[in-house]
């Protein structure tokens, strides 16, 4: 029997958590790029993801969902377009707490605009519950206004159930006849 492997992608802003958020799923120890932060990054969190984070989900003995994290700082986004090559999905992760997440947002869906378009997007709102505001109602409404559809989830990306949620939504966004 043939072995299946897929590969989704997590992007978003510095801080928003998409290493925690592969660390939480993955089956296996990640393999992270962090490094101490030496710009402006400090003031949100002392390390930063330079290259990538990567973790698998085994799903039975044949199938493997790869998950890759791009660095969120924009100095890195060479690697965006490396790391995207042969995704099936993309997962958002957008920091409630950032001053901006409206820009945040629609950087992020222009800058992956063209995979997107050929794929698809979910979006987790994550520190929801240190921040309220904007809602997720709030997201909707931004997203209806930048031309995109996609699944939207306030996540927590420490709690592996919550991941798992964002991914299923990602999957059956892909594919609904998965549900049947």
């Amino acid at each position: 029997m043939a072995h299946i492997n897929r590969k989704i992608i997590f992007t978003g802003p510095v801080g928003s958590g998409k290493t925690t958020a592969i660390n939480s799923i993955s089956d296996i120890d990640i393999v992270s790029t962090n490094q101490n932060a030496s710009d402006m990054t400090q003031k949100r969190k002392k390390d930063t993801t330079v290259a990538m984070d990567y973790g698998v989900i085994k799903l039975g003995n044949d199938e493997k969902v790869h998950l890759y994290g791009t660095p969120g700082q924009e100095r890195f986004d060479f690697m965006w377009s490396i790391l995207t090559k042969g995704g099936i999905g993309l997962v958002l992760l957008l920091d409630n707490t950032r001053k901006d997440s409206f820009n945040d947002m629609k950087f992020y869906t222009n800058s992956f605009r063209d995979f997107i378009e050929e794929h698809q997007m979910v979006i987790g709102i994550t520190q929801t519950d240190r921040q309220k505001t904007p809602s997720v109602a709030q997201y909707r409404e931004w997203l209806d206004e930048l031309g995109f559809e996609a699944p939207i989830f306030e996540v927590d990306a420490r709690k592996r159930e919550d991941i798992s949620l964002l991914l299923q939504g990602l999957l059956l966004s892909l594919d609904p006849g998965v549900a049947e």
